[in-house]
């Protein structure tokens, strides 16, 4: 015979199983994350990773060898700066719905994210499992 205590720790564990179920599955759509910026007149691509590690770089166009090493360089790091923030406008796009309303994915790489806003000091639970936590194990209810 099912007890509400036998019940609400099978909702949990349903609970945990779906929770676990979406972080895998966000971090798979994260992994997939690029971003990618094309430089003017075409003159460098680069593409990133969704850690901003440059995985792609193209000259498109023979504009480079018309430039300066110090203004190609200049170049190259403001366009695969370009490619960073696309690829985290990405992640926080796969990222965002998981996360509690009023945190972004900038502030918490920022450090700017409360983590009470994750972990509340009374978090949401079953009335059986409140109860069990604040008088003990029911009576009748079998040991685990």
């Amino acid at each position: 015979m099912s007890t509400p205590y036998d019940r609400s720790i099978e909702e949990l564990l349903a609970l945990y199983r779906r929770q676990r179920e979406e972080a895998v599955e966000t971090r798979r759509r994260i992994n997939e994350v690029t971003g990618t910026a094309t430089a003017p007149r075409q003159a460098v691509k680069v593409t990133v990773g969704a850690q901003g590690e440059v995985t792609a770089l193209e000259f498109p166009t023979g504009a480079y060898r018309r430039m300066a090493p110090k203004e190609l360089a200049d170049l190259l790091v403001s366009t695969i700066a370009e490619a960073r923030a696309d690829a985290l406008d990405k992640v926080s796009d796969a990222v965002s719905p998981g996360l509690p309303e009023g945190v972004t994915v900038g502030g918490l790489l920022r450090g700017e994210a409360d983590p009470l806003a994750f972990l509340p000091e009374d978090p949401a639970m079953p009335d059986q499992v409140r109860d069990y936590l604040d008088n003990g194990r029911p009576e009748g209810a079998p040991h685990l």
